[in-house]
């Protein structure tokens, strides 16, 4: 139009004016169409700009860390889809809202609040967190608690190194074990699974680091409960507790803020080798105060006390002979215990489990839950206890010995013991016979009857006496074969002439072995013709020599020896001592002499032919002249010179002091 008006103007000049005149009517309506147009326009594009920029505001107020709220719009395997206002829905991962069994627990409406964890700059949509919203809250509370002292609840999750792992509302915190309770708790898998009252006694969200602290609420509640208990409880009393702990020696009984100690003498009247095997953690029982120190909040418990003892009534129940059959409850090196009821035992001790004397040891025989039969041998109300025996159920091998045993029996049987005195055979299970240690050899003497016989060797031996009421039986084992003596005096006589060992020195003469373990004596004046004052200068021990036998006493079994008179056998023997040699017995005497008559000094030299000079007659010669004299014909005369047969007799005296 407005080019339509210009074209006009151009093409008629003339009316110039008239044309200006009119177009200003024209102008202004189309300015004023136009101006409104604008308007409408700036209007528009005035509320476009200020609607994109409230939007852009909008989304500028989420940033990354932030709590919305906002409400779930889908539910999938991929996730959560939260509408929150922003320009894009947000997603959180569907594992925060599963529980543990495996059921969403979230619906499609359902308002929840969350916490932005990425917000993408791209059209990603923003990741969200449900359990970080949690935890917030958690820390929040877990502050609270500790700034008020207030407690807070947690679940007990695991045990760690020295105490528990707690989840509160998703925050991890540590309750030492120390601090688990106010006794002492030596079981921290008790409380696993649980859910428990805690104070927050240390608190650190920088360092992620909360301590609990249980005890410091029960200590509370057991402080006044103590404090009530002991105020209404004195010794006797019968009150009901709870089994808090167990251990070797007892149990720990919890009686209202108070532990008791129950201990395992206290719970049965029988034997009881555990404390578990009559209660459990937890258990609920009566029991009986027996001693109680309120300064010091001690207190002894007693169970068996409330109930009847047994021992009151054993004597009626268990007399002495009656046979009745229990349960091996113990066995030792010394016997084996038997319950007869509970809280009732009896002891069949080693020695009466069997007539034998070398039974095995009662670990060998019987185990602990076996049931026997025993009977009844005594019964101590004062002490408790009850004996019992086994073999008095079994025959007595004494009550056959009669018609098995004789005196002067030969019999074998085996080395069970050795004593001192002597050795102990047993012939057979529960029948021995003792050998005293004189009668283990016959010429032999022996120090101690070990150096002989060892435990466990067969030997043989005869009866020499039998006591079948008392159950003793004597052996002898040097009558079983023939003495040394008998086989010797057997072969030989007085005059004969033997070989002999000079086996040891005395001061009036030797010791001669003959055989094995028997001797013979020589006595000083026959080992020569010429006078010997100290035998050990002359022979020694060991030496062998010829012997003639001048005597044999067989009551005494001793043989008189002389060397100095073998070989002459044209000499009468003429034994005018009498010996008292004993076979090993180390004592020899000299007798007879003494009851001589002497003549005097001249008398014998009268009797004595001067012209032939010759040796020294033997004194035994010189005796035989003096006692042929006869008495009347003897002159007085002092004591002769008779050193031949002072001697003996010294020597004589001088061994009955040695002996």
């Amino acid at each position: 139009m407005s080019n339509d008006v210009i074209k006009e103007t151009e093409e008629s000049p003339v009316n110039e004016n008239s044309v200006s005149e009119e177009k200003e009517p024209v102008t202004s309506v189309e300015t004023a169409a136009d101006e409104d147009f604008n308007d409408q326009q700036i209007s528009a594009d005035e509320d476009f700009g200020a609607i994109l920029e409230k939007f852009e505001q909008d989304q500028t107020m989420f940033h990354s860390g932030e709590t919305v709220k906002g409400k779930v719009i889908g539910v999938s395997d991929h996730g959560v889809v939260v509408d929150f206002g922003y320009k894009s829905e947000g997603i959180v991962p569907l594992d925060e809202f599963t529980n543990e069994s495996g059921e969403v627990t979230v619906k499609n409406g359902d308002e929840v609040e969350v916490v932005i964890k990425n917000i993408h700059p791209g059209d990603a949509p923003p990741i969200l967190s449900r359990i970080d919203v949690l935890r917030r809250k958690a820390w929040d509370a877990i502050e609270n608690a500790y700034n008020s002292g207030a407690p807070i609840t947690g679940l007990v999750v695991d045990k760690t190194k020295g105490g528990l792992r707690v989840d509160i509302n998703g925050v991890e915190a540590f309750l030492p074990g120390s601090l688990a309770d106010s006794r002492p708790s030596f079981n921290l898998d008790s409380f696993r699974g649980q859910e428990i009252e805690a104070r927050v006694i240390k608190f650190s969200r920088k360092r992620n680091n909360i301590v609990l602290s249980r005890k410091a609420l029960t200590d509370e509640v057991i402080n006044q409960q103590k404090s009530e208990t002991l105020g209404k409880i004195e010794q006797g009393y019968v009150v009901e507790g709870t089994i808090k702990n167990l251990t070797d020696y007892g149990a720990f009984v919890d009686i209202g803020g108070i532990d008791g100690l129950l201990h395992v003498t206290d719970m049965s009247w029988g034997r009881l080798q555990n404390p578990a095997d009559l209660f459990k953690v937890g258990d609920k029982v009566q029991v009986k105060i027996l001693k109680l120190d309120k300064d010091k909040e001690k207190v002894s418990l007693g169970y068996k006390q409330l109930i009847p003892d047994p021992w009151s009534s054993v004597v009626e129940i268990y007399p002495v002979g009656k046979r009745l059959k229990g349960k091996i409850s113990s066995v030792t090196e010394y016997g084996a215990f038997i319950e007869l009821e509970p809280g009732v035992e009896g002891l069949v001790h080693v020695s009466e489990m069997s007539w034998s004397k070398r039974s095995k040891s009662p670990k060998q025989l019987f185990r602990s839950g076996e049931e026997v039969e025993v009977q009844v041998l005594g019964v101590d109300t004062e002490d408790r206890r009850i004996s019992l025996g086994m073999r008095q159920l079994q025959p007595n091998p004494w009550q056959q010995a009669a018609g098995k045993y004789r005196i002067g029996m030969t019999v074998e049987g085996r080395v069970r013991n050795i004593t001192d005195f002597g050795a102990f055979i047993e012939l057979e299970d529960g029948i021995d016979g003792l050998v005293h240690v004189s009668d283990i050899v016959r010429s032999k003497k022996i120090r101690h009857p070990k150096d002989v016989l060892k435990r466990g060797e067969e030997v043989r031996a005869v009866i020499t006496s039998l006591d079948i009421d008392g159950q003793r039986m004597s052996l002898s084992m040097k009558d079983i074969a023939p003495s040394s003596w008998d086989t010797f005096t057997s072969s030989h006589k007085a005059g004969d002439v033997v070989k002999g060992r000079i086996s040891r020195f005395a001061g009036f003469g030797v010791f001669v072995e003959l055989a094995d373990e028997l001797e013979g004596l020589c006595h000083i004046s026959e080992l020569s013709d010429e006078r010997i004052e100290n035998p050990e200068k002359v022979f020694h021990v060991g030496q062998e020599l010829e012997f003639k036998i001048l005597r044999i006493e067989y009551d005494n079994q001793k043989i008189g020896l002389s060397h100095r008179a073998v070989g002459k056998d044209d000499e009468p023997v003429v034994d005018y001592r009498s010996y008292t040699t004993e076979a090993k017995g180390g004592m020899a005497s000299l007798g007879e002499l003494a009851n001589l008559k002497f003549p005097s000094k001249a008398d014998v030299q009268k009797q004595t032919p001067k012209a032939e000079p010759k040796k020294a007659e033997p004194k035994v010669e010189k005796a035989i002249e003096l006692v042929e004299t006869p008495a009347a014909e003897a002159e007085p005369a002092p004591a002769p010179e008779a050193p031949a047969v002072d001697e003996p007799a010294a020597a004589e005296e001088s061994d009955e002091q040695a002996a």
